[in-house]
C-alpha cells in the first residue's frame, strides 16, 4: 500500500466518456496492474489501493457492465 499522494500515470485503453482523458493518475503500488489490465483491453474506470485502511479495489467496464476486482485484505 502507498501513501495518498504517491501516484503514477496510467494510459487508458479508451478515453473517458465525460472528460476524453486518455491518461489518469492512480496509486503507484497498483499502477502496474492497472496498466496491464488496460493494455489487454480491460478498461478500468476507477481504482484505489486502500492505503492500508480498506480493501483495495479496481473497477472496470466489460460488456456494458461495471465490475470490481478486490485486491485483498486491508
Amino acid at each position: 500500500m502507498c501513501k495518498h499522494e504517491n501516484t503514477t500515470i496510467v494510459k487508458l485503453c479508451k478515453p473517458r466518456e465525460y472528460s476524453r482523458r486518455t491518461e489518469v493518475y492512480v496509486d503507484s503500488c497498483i499502477a502496474s496492474l492497472v496498466q496491464l489490465l488496460n493494455n489487454h483491453g480491460v478498461c478500468t474506470t476507477s481504482c484505489c489501493c486502500g492505503h492500508a485502511e480498506h480493501v483495495g479495489t479496481i473497477f472496470y467496464s466489460q460488456d456494458g457492465k461495471e465490475h470490481q476486482l478486490k485486491l485483498g485484505m486491508a
